[in-house]
């Protein structure tokens, strides 16, 4: 069995462009993937995370549509590249799945935004390694067009995406981790 440890020092950002083309991600690993997601911690219980799954073909397609549009749209000339408009518009459509990482704002705003991005971010940490324990890859992306995304996706009053999530079954190999020591992180008292 492997131990949190383990899931935690090898989870790795795995890209759409190695996933291994036409293999589904199993909509009751999804659900999973997202229960687990749900038990992350939250201050004074305000669960701010709401998520968007694209599974189908036909909603990664308009995924992918959306965002190779938006590129196109909103690139100045002189930043423009046809080889990254169109990986925007591929991309979706490499993955198994995608789900829109959406934070919902407290209303009552009784916590600061922080403390709420925060929350999300820690559901997505628990997708992840929900991800890495079964051996699918995983990729948060925060485009800017999945940021300014509220009327493709709908977004409601308090809502904002904070990226896409990518996930896709793969035959990377274990890569070591790249993070300096955290002696030159840390300060004892």
């Amino acid at each position: 069995m492997t131990t949190a440890t383990e899931l935690i020092r090898n989870r790795r950002a795995i890209f759409p462009k190695t996933y291994l083309p036409g293999k589904a991600i199993e909509a009751s690993f999804i659900q999973e993937l997202l229960e687990n997601a749900n038990h992350a911690p939250t201050h004074k219980r305000t669960e701010p995370w709401r998520f968007q799954v694209f599974h189908s073909e036909e909603s990664r397609q308009a995924l992918g549509s959306m965002l190779s549009g938006f590129f196109k749209k909103n690139t100045p000339a002189e930043l423009f590249s046809e080889e990254k408009m169109i990986k925007a518009g591929e991309n979706p459509l490499k993955a198994g799945a995608v789900i829109a990482i959406i934070m919902q704002r407290d209303p009552a705003e009784g916590v600061p935004e922080w403390e709420e991005v925060a929350a999300v971010a820690m559901a997505v940490q628990n997708m992840w390694l929900t991800c890495a324990e079964k051996g699918i890859g995983a990729y948060w992306s925060t485009p800017k067009a999945a940021l300014e995304a509220g009327d493709f996706l709908g977004l409601q009053t308090g809502q904002r995406c904070l990226g896409l999530f990518y996930m896709g079954w793969h035959e990377s190999p274990e890569l070591p981790a790249k993070r300096g020591p955290v002696e030159d992180k840390t300060v004892w008292k």
